[in-house]
């Protein structure tokens, strides 16, 4: 029978420790329990904010628009078709919201603010917008004249 000593264990845990990258991730993801009308029902998004924005494992992006006890409700940006039930559904801790700026004016953009005009990419100096916002009170608005 073999003998093993300590250093030479030991030797080998340090020499596989050595290569190891602790490079890990943490991220919430969530299953698609059923999805109809362009809405989609996610279970396990437990700390999904309303209005975040969150991606399917196809790519597409919705928006979290419903939150309840055991499951999110959530907004398709794209076609329903492309999701199944079961998909998984990963957040992205990023609130929706779109870049604006004097660039936009006259362009047509998608639900994300991408331009599909065939134009090319947004120009000028722009700056992100959340799409749901407080509206500035009574007094900060211009008067109605007509």
């Amino acid at each position: 029978m073999a003998t093993i000593k300590p250093a030479e264990v030991s030797a080998i845990l340090k020499q596989q420790l050595s290569d190891f990258e602790g490079n890990a991730s943490l991220s919430e993801v969530g299953t698609v329990l059923q999805v109809g009308d362009g809405i989609a029902r996610v279970y396990g998004l437990a700390n999904a904010q309303y209005g975040e924005l969150v991606q399917f494992e196809d790519g597409l992006e919705g928006i979290v628009l419903n939150l309840e006890e055991d499951n999110v409700g959530v907004v398709l940006l794209g076609h329903s078709t492309e999701v199944k039930e079961g998909a998984i559904v990963k957040r992205t801790e990023r609130i929706a919201s779109l870049r604006v700026g004097e660039g936009i004016s006259g362009r047509v953009v998608n639900t994300l603010g991408q331009p599909i005009d065939g134009k090319g990419p947004i120009e000028g100096e722009t700056f992100e917008m959340p799409l749901e916002r407080k509206a500035p009170g009574v007094i900060f608005r211009e008067p109605v004249t007509e």
